[in-house]
């Protein structure tokens, strides 16, 4: 696999993270819409558990592929996906905080 192709599935990789991530803030913005105001043991034990689900599933996104390379001794190639992946979400948490900041 290329260095060009690594960029495009970090690329992927990130707006996976990203499009996950978008979809988990917006049901917690509209969290009171959709569960109520009522007090429960439900509503920390549910946020608890999406806690524990976001964090498998982002580090799939982004250490997956990467576990993966290096365990079949793709160690070059594995470095440069995760750097990749990174680079790419750092790119969109500049670009959501330009958003933030004009708008």
């Amino acid at each position: 696999m290329n260095d060009k192709d690594q960029i495009g599935r970090g690329f992927l990789h990130a707006l996976g993270v990203l499009a996950y991530t978008t979809g988990v803030v917006f049901l917690i913005a509209n969290a009171e819409k959709t569960f109520g105001q009522e007090e429960s043991i439900f509503i920390p034990l549910f946020m608890l558990l999406l806690f524990i689900v976001s964090a498998t599933v982002t580090a799939l996104l982004v250490l997956g592929r990467p576990i993966q390379l290096y365990l079949n001794n793709a160690k070059r190639e594995a470095v440069y996906l995760l750097t990749a992946t990174l680079a790419w979400l750092i790119l969109f948490a500049v670009l959501v905080g330009l958003v933030l900041a004009f708008f």
